[in-house]
């Protein structure tokens, strides 16, 4: 853990140019912004071979009125709209929440500002932390960041 999950209507799979958006990239700009996250005393927020951040396209969707609403004659709008949502277990300081939330919103608003303008689009980012009730972790990749530092 952390895990960051977006589930998005599948019309942001579409090319930016014709008004969808990058996910990868969107992918690729969230793990970076998890991995220089920083507690108060200068320590990393997420061990880097915890970060996962994964999208998936709903296969059914309806978002807001779903076009009932367009106007006379007109096409029914194009209502795009992304679900993120960060897991991640306790431990971490109501002040570390509040920066990882207010970081990964920047990066969110960022790479779907140049949509907004030309579609209606909703984007909620959501941080859910523990308490869980049964968790159970195997994993190769942790032991790949957490060598011992040369010198």
């Amino acid at each position: 853990m952390p895990h960051l999950v977006i589930l998005y209507t599948p019309d942001l799979d579409r090319p930016v140019s014709q008004g969808g958006s990058d996910m990868t990239a969107l992918c690729r700009a969230l793990a970076g912004t998890m991995r220089q996250q920083v507690d108060e005393v200068g320590r990393p927020v997420f061990p880097t071979g915890g970060i996962r951040v994964l999208a998936y396209p709903a296969a059914h969707h309806a978002v807001a009125d779903d076009g009932e609403a367009q106007p006379a004659g007109g096409v029914a709008p194009d209502y795009g709209f992304a679900y993120l949502n960060l897991r991640m277990g306790r431990g971490r300081s109501a002040a570390a929440h509040q920066a990882v939330g207010q970081a990964l919103s920047a990066v969110a608003q960022a790479h779907f500002a140049p949509l907004l303008p030309l579609r209606p689009i909703g984007v909620t980012l959501q941080i859910d932390e523990g308490p869980e009730v049964f968790d159970a972790r195997h994993s190769s990749l942790h032991p790949l960041f957490n060598k011992p530092a040369q010198g």
